[in-house]
C-alpha cells in the first residue's frame, strides 16, 4: 500500500465533521447512527456521547464498531467520493486532554459536555478501508494508518508553544490561509494539519505532506501562507 493513500485517509478522517458509527445490538443486529467526531493526534477517535443513547448501550455490550467518514464526491455520482470505513475497539476515558481535544473541533458542544450523562469514548482504529474514488479501494493496516508516533509526540510536545505563537503573532497568516477575512485562529496541530477557528467554525487545514516536528509544522505554516497571498 503507498504511504500516501494512508495519509490521504488520515486527512479524510480528520477534515470530516461528522460520520457514521455502526455498532450491534444484544441480539447482533447492526444499528448505524449519526456522530460527530474528532481524531486526538495518534489517530484515536473521539466521540462526546450520551450514556442514554442506543449506540452508548451497545458499545458497552460489545465494544467493536465500525466508523464511516465520507467527503464531497467530485461530481453527480455519490460513489466518487472520498471515503474512509475504520474498525476498531471502543471505551469510555476520563481523559481532560481529549475532552479539549474534541470541543476544540465542536465548540458548539460545550452546550452539553458536561452534563452528567455525556462522557468522551475513545476509539481505537484497528484497521481501514480507503476508497479514494470510483473502483480506487486500499485495505490499511492499523500500523500503516496510524501516523509516525515519534513524530506525534515531537508535534504533540511542541503543540501549545506553536498555537501560542500563531495566533498571537501570525493571525494575518491563519486568515490568509482560512480563504476568509476575520479572526481565525489556529486551535488544534498535529503531524497532518491544523484546525482553524473563528466563531462556532471550524476548519481542517491539511500539511501538503505529514511533518515529522516544530520545524516541520513551520515550513508547511510558511509554504501555504506564500500560496494563500499568491506566492
Amino acid at each position: 500500500m503507498a504511504d500516501d493513500d494512508a495519509f490521504e485517509a488520515r486527512k479524510l478522517l480528520r477534515a470530516a465533521r461528522s460520520a457514521t458509527l455502526a455498532t450491534a445490538t444484544d441480539g447482533g443486529q447492526p444499528f448505524a447512527s449519526l456522530v460527530i467526531h474528532a481524531c486526538a493526534p495518534d489517530l484515536t477517535i473521539l466521540l462526546l456521547i450520551s450514556d442514554l443513547s442506543e449506540h452508548t448501550r451497545h458499545l458497552k455490550a460489545d465494544p467493536r464498531f465500525s466508523l464511516l467518514a465520507a467527503g464531497a464526491p467530485p461530481d453527480a455520482n455519490p460513489q466518487t467520493a472520498p471515503r474512509i470505513t475504520v474498525t476498531g475497539l471502543a471505551e469510555p476515558v476520563e481523559d481532560a486532554g481529549l475532552k479539549q481535544r474534541f470541543l476544540a473541533i465542536h465548540p458548539y458542544a460545550s452546550l452539553y459536555a458536561d452534563f452528567g450523562d455525556f462522557r468522551i469514548w475513545r476509539l481505537q482504529p484497528m484497521a481501514g478501508w480507503f476508497v479514494g474514488g470510483f473502483a480506487r479501494a486500499t485495505r490499511i493496516r492499523r500500523d500503516d494508518l496510524r501516523p509516525d508516533a515519534a513524530a506525534v509526540a515531537a508535534v504533540s510536545a511542541a503543540a501549545d508553544s506553536i498555537i501560542g505563537h500563531c495566533n498571537t503573532d501570525h493571525a494575518d497568516a491563519l486568515a490568509a490561509i482560512a480563504g476568509e477575512p476575520g479572526p481565525w485562529r489556529m486551535v488544534a496541530v498535529d503531524t497532518d494539519g491544523m484546525d482553524l477557528a473563528r466563531d462556532q467554525r471550524v476548519i481542517r487545514v491539511a500539511w501538503p505532506a505529514p511533518v515529522a516536528d516544530a520545524g516541520g509544522v513551520r515550513g508547511a505554516l510558511v509554504g501555504l501562507a506564500r500560496a494563500a497571498r499568491g506566492g
